[in-house]
């Protein structure tokens, strides 16, 4: 058995089975963002993030998103939603990012995935991105006995988490559809009605 600790915690045990808008405010601004996580091997305290995002910052040439403090990030790709192209990236540092005049009040003690857009975003348009990220963090991922934890903070009003193959959902404190995923493993739909998107 398990129990739910805090907001943002999803426990899962093993199943008997086996194992926006266009910018005026002179910020970078997105819309339309959701994210699905797959937690990988529990000992492994590692799930891959898949990330899809509409920047509507007008004239932007740069998205810029962060990497979270705690997580170590590998396996970064980055595509246009469009065409499918990959598109070119780098990580840099909140102080770099700082020089950006979109970016200027962001936290110069993080680090960024700095992604450029197929084009820049037009007037009254937009760019859709997809955004694939691996995090290792044992404080957000990891085991409690026989069950597994994920515990995070989401900022995101549209997410799914998927559960490592064998595992069924013990409990979570949002409302969620439980899915079956096409390789049986389980997965978690929900809307965070505490987010909002952000401006």
């Amino acid at each position: 058995m398990a129990l739910l600790l805090a907001a943002g915690d999803i426990r899962a045990g093993q199943s008997a089975s086996g194992t926006a808008r266009a910018s005026g405010s002179g910020r970078q601004t997105e819309t339309d963002e959701y994210t699905r996580y797959e937690l990988l091997a529990p000992d492994s305290a590692s799930f891959r993030i898949h990330y899809q995002v509409t920047a509507t910052s007008a004239g932007a040439k740069y998205y810029y998103n962060p990497i979270r403090k705690g997580s170590l990030a590998s396996d970064e790709a980055v595509y246009d939603a469009m065409s499918g192209a990959a598109l070119p990236f780098e990580v840099v540092s909140g102080q770099e990012v700082r020089k950006d005049p979109l970016m200027a009040e962001v936290d110069a003690g993080a680090n960024y995935i700095k992604v450029r857009l197929a084009r820049p975003v037009p007037a009254e348009g937009q760019g859709r991105l997809i955004i694939l990220k691996t995090y290792k963090d044992a404080k957000s991922y990891h085991r409690d006995g026989d069950a597994i934890v994920f515990s995070r903070p989401l900022g995101i009003r549209r997410n799914k988490v998927v559960l490592p193959v064998g595992y069924e959902l013990a409990e979570c404190n949002v409302a969620s559809q439980i899915l079956p995923e096409a390789d049986g493993r389980t997965a978690l739909s929900f809307m965070n009605g505490s987010a909002g998107e952000r401006r």
